[in-house]
């Protein structure tokens, strides 16, 4: 039986060489050509930073995991990373091998009182250049107690300015919602990165997400800018998934990062094991994609 003939690859016209002549163009997940994302120089000394808020109303959609893994992998490249745990779950915390239980003195103590050193509430975790300013549940006080604060939406941005210079790159953890605390964190950030599951369902919110940030800049923050938007959760395999992730790039053309983080069981065993993928399972495809996604991040200028 005469073997199938192989599918031919996608090509497009390139009006710099001749009209007859055609290229192959290896397209990524998103639909277009991968870029070059060449290894990022040593940096001479550390700061000032570029504060970074991973946010989404949405539940569920990978921020915590993206806020670690992101931040190990700027950290393995001589990045020195501040994660900050903006939400009262204390998932990212927990995720960094810190217990938020057994804290005294957490964010919230930092928001609320400044009478603490944000230098003795910083600790250490077991990357190498990579710190965590840790949340508990105490920080679902935070929101009632700002209300009636002089220039509330400013608390998180004082409570970080001290160590601002000690760090290259701070990401921001936050809740699940578009509350006080979420535009604390906007107001004192310079870009946003917006992570979306490559689900129907989570493309709905995403014009709200972009209407707040807008009010921010508008308002309160003017340097605010969307650094990307990060699809999350991608299975290839899925025509659903590919759909959704074609209609992102529609709808948001420069701002969607050609970096996707696939799906895999490797996650939920690094967040047990309370480390980076990028530690946990070096080698694995998840951790590939967290060293892109710091290489196109730098490249697009949202990193030092």
């Amino acid at each position: 039986m005469a073997a199938r003939p192989a599918r031919p690859r996608r090509r497009r016209q390139d009006s710099s060489v001749n009209a007859n002549q055609q290229l192959d163009i290896d397209l990524g997940p998103t639909g277009r050509p991968m870029p070059e994302l060449p290894e990022p120089a040593p940096l001479d000394g550390h700061g000032p930073a570029r504060i970074i808020s991973m946010v989404n109303q949405k539940g569920g959609v990978g921020k915590t995991t993206s806020v670690i893994n992101l931040g190990a992998a700027l950290a393995e490249i001589g990045r020195k990373v501040l994660l900050v745990d903006l939400d009262p779950q204390g998932a990212l915390s927990a995720g960094t091998g810190v217990n938020p239980y057994e804290l005294d003195v957490t964010v919230y103590n930092l928001l609320m009182d400044r009478k603490h050193d944000v230098r003795d509430v910083i600790q250490e975790t077991g990357t190498e250049n990579l710190d965590v300013l840790p949340a508990n549940i105490d920080l679902s006080a935070a929101e009632v107690q700002l209300v009636n604060e002089v220039a509330r939406e400013m608390a998180l941005a004082r409570v970080l300015r001290p160590v601002a210079d000690d760090y290259d790159v701070i990401i921001i953890d936050c809740q699940p919602s578009l509350g006080l605390l979420t535009v604390n964190a906007l107001a004192a950030s310079h870009g946003v990165v917006i992570p979306l599951e490559a689900e129907y369902f989570a493309l709905r919110g995403v014009a709200l997400l972009v209407e707040t940030i807008e009010k921010v800049q508008d308002r309160i923050n003017p340097r605010l800018e969307i650094d990307g938007i990060l699809i999350t959760m991608f299975d290839p395999r899925t025509l659903h998934a590919r759909e959704v992730c074609q209609r992102v790039v529609q709808a948001f053309p420069d701002k969607v990062f050609h970096t996707t983080i696939n799906r895999t069981v490797k996650f939920p065993d690094a967040s047990v094991a309370a480390e980076p993928i990028i530690s946990f399972a070096s080698s694995n495809k998840g951790a590939d994609a967290y060293r892109q996604l710091a290489r196109e991040l730098i490249s697009r200028g949202g990193a030092a």
